[in-house]
């Protein structure tokens, strides 16, 4: 009788940690970014280096002070891949990253796949937002518009504890 009891005890602190979980990775820390909020604020590096307010309508953002690479947003734009191939510097490597599963406006694995195929075109949003993180952006030929944080060569190398690669910025002192 008593091993019954136990299991039970085991079972039921599983559930409940596997909610707690659950629930902490997929609302807990993630808030909404208000319109008109810095976050809000669209903008792409030009081939100039400079970075530009992009024309952003219908944004609809999530963010999270946890972690610099929680933020994702959906949006769409009037510019044209045509001018924005010619003004905006592209982005190599762009893998965007899972969003929560409310955020349903914004699907990682559909994003990166049509990037990876040309139906959609990453640029550079801002390069090292905060340090080792840039912002990405992704754009369709219909002006449907994604944008997420990614972490750049430099923050690679910087958060796996080893010097910063030639060319990046010093990287900042721990516990900054």
């Amino acid at each position: 009788m008593n091993g019954k009891w136990v299991a039970g005890f085991i079972v039921l602190a599983a559930i409940l940690f596997g909610g707690a979980l659950y629930y902490n990775q997929e609302y807990a820390f993630y808030d909404r970014v208000s319109v008109g909020a810095p976050a809000a604020e669209v903008r792409a590096t030009t081939f100039m280096g400079t970075t530009e307010d992009l024309l952003a309508e219908g944004f609809d953002g999530v963010d999270a002070p946890t972690s610099p690479i929680k933020y994702r947003a959906c949006f769409s734009t009037p510019l044209s891949i045509a001018m924005m191939t010619e003004t905006f510097v592209p982005y190599e490597k762009a893998a965007p990253l899972i969003a929560p599963r409310w955020f349903d406006c914004f699907d990682a694995k559909r994003i990166g796949a049509d990037i990876e195929n040309g139906t959609a075109f990453a640029f550079l949003g801002e390069e090292n937002i905060t340090y080792g993180i840039d912002r990405v952006i992704a754009v369709y030929p219909d002006g449907s518009a994604y944008a997420w944080n990614q972490i750049n060569h430099c923050g690679e190398a910087v958060f796996d504890g080893n010097p910063a690669p030639e060319g990046c910025p010093e990287a900042p002192a721990q516990g900054q």
